[in-house]
């Protein structure tokens, strides 16, 4: 079926209910804003800082407003590049008013001065999804007028002076991350996560490039297990089987890992969902409402930290924390926006567990999409059928399920992707052959 052609009804009710999904997370973005600088507040709390992560989103996420209709081109230029001005004239350095260093940012910035908060550290990861909004929007920006070539320069500065050799610290791989008070962390990104696309762009920076041994390193790392039958590069996070994808389409083009195992990242990121909704439907912890339609265990929000006897079984709860499946740490707490991003690889499964989260009433009274998370199993004082729901929104989840959403049903941001010399020299570099990267020779 083209877009083109005309919708049956069921396939006209799931495309208004996606869209209309879309829509709400997509007003995050405009709503949790400083316009004067383009900062996105991580999450809905008073006082609380901005997450160069969600910048990166936004940047991508405004793109996609506009090709639905949600942005008008203007708006979003402008928005686009207050942004990019912010972050290519905010002070670089060791000092304390600084927003980042060598190319990188740190992880939070105060959304009205734009320096460090919290002491946080600068961290490669979120850089790296800064930058994929950047360059995100140095690619769809082409108009030939003042502020869009300007985008585009600035796309490009923003990029070129990311020093990632100086993240490498001496190791062949690279660092999670930099304090000016104590140096580099302790943590290298090893074993398999959300740092794909931090090599990626890392091997293909034309300016501070690591070497394509550092990704071969990375990949020695990583861990193939069977879990109920299905065989996958194992990752208990579901949003790590996610977050790069939100930029690169890696649907039929393979490193020498994914070769040797005759699997793509994309297929490997179907598996991950297929594992996570066996997990709920086992519920070896016997938590509650876990099902086939009910299920999404990853990084989230939580009830926080507390011991609590709940129906005779005494239950551990957690705060923020990285919920994996089928390892654990799990405390009964569920993700719906982790669900929705999983809709380009399992849309069979995804679909009837987001009318299922509709049904649980978990949009009602709330501007943003569903709810960040909820834990049925926790349910002391809770008023909600769905027991402890999350009085926040965070950006980090409401961006994967607007631009998912839009790899589902329109390719678009990972069709403008596939045009960017930066993920292209990359995946080249790091030995991916294969389908659409190919077709570009």
């Amino acid at each position: 079926m083209t877009l083109q052609e005309p919708l049956d009804s069921d396939e006209g009710d799931e495309r208004a209910l996606l869209n209309s999904l879309q829509k709400d997370s997509f007003d995050y973005f405009l709503h949790e804003v400083n316009p004067a600088n383009g900062l996105i507040k991580d999450k809905t709390a008073d006082n609380w800082p901005a997450s160069i992560a969600a910048v990166g989103m936004a940047l991508t996420v405004y793109v996609i407003g506009v090709e639905r209709g949600l942005m008008a081109r203007k708006r979003a230029a402008e928005r686009t590049l207050a942004t990019l001005r912010f972050f290519a004239t905010s002070e670089q350095g060791t000092g304390p008013n600084a927003s980042g260093y060598k190319g990188f940012y740190y992880h939070f910035l105060d959304m009205d001065t734009g320096r460090r908060a919290w002491d946080c550290e600068l961290s490669s990861i979120d850089t790296a999804l800064l930058i994929a909004g950047v360059l995100t929007a140095g690619q769809y920006f082409q108009q030939d007028n003042i502020v869009e070539a300007e985008i585009r320069h600035l796309s490009a500065v923003l990029y070129a002076r990311v020093d990632w050799q100086w993240m490498l610290a001496g190791s062949s791989l690279l660092c999670h991350g930099w304090k000016p008070e104590s140096g580099f962390l302790q943590w290298h990104w090893e074993g398999y996560d959300e740092a794909l696309i931090l090599y990626l762009l890392a091997l293909g920076s034309s300016s501070f490039p690591i070497k394509s041994d550092c990704f071969t390193q990375w990949t020695k790392s990583y861990e193939w297990k069977s879990v109920y039958g299905i065989e996958y590069l194992y990752a208990g996070p579901l949003f790590i089987h996610q977050m790069s994808h939100l930029w690169i389409d890696f649907r039929g083009i393979r490193d020498a890992f994914m070769r040797a195992k005759d699997a793509d990242y994309f297929e490997n990121s179907r598996r991950a969902a297929r594992i996570q909704q066996q997990y709920a439907i086992s519920n070896p912890m016997g938590f509650e409402q876990y099902n086939a339609l009910c299920w999404g265990v990853t990084a989230s929000d939580g009830p926080g930290d507390i011991v609590k006897k709940i129906k005779g079984v005494e239950r551990t709860f957690f705060d923020y924390v990285a919920r994996g499946a089928p390892y654990g740490p799990d405390d009964g707490t569920l993700a719906p926006w982790a669900v929705a991003a999983c809709l380009p690889f399992a849309p069979d499964i995804v679909l009837p567990s987001i009318r299922h989260f509709q049904n649980l009433r978990l949009r009602e009274v709330n501007p943003y999409g569903f709810k960040a998370s909820f834990s049925p199993t926790f349910h002391l004082g809770a008023t909600h059928k769905a027991g402890w729901v999350s009085p926040y929104h965070f950006g980090i989840n409401e961006g994967p399920t607007v631009i998912m959403i839009d790899n589902h049903l329109h390719d678009f941001p990972w069709k403008l992707m596939r045009k960017t010399p930066a993920l292209t020299t990359g995946l080249r570099r790091a030995g991916f052959r294969g389908g659409w990267l190919d077709a570009q020779n």
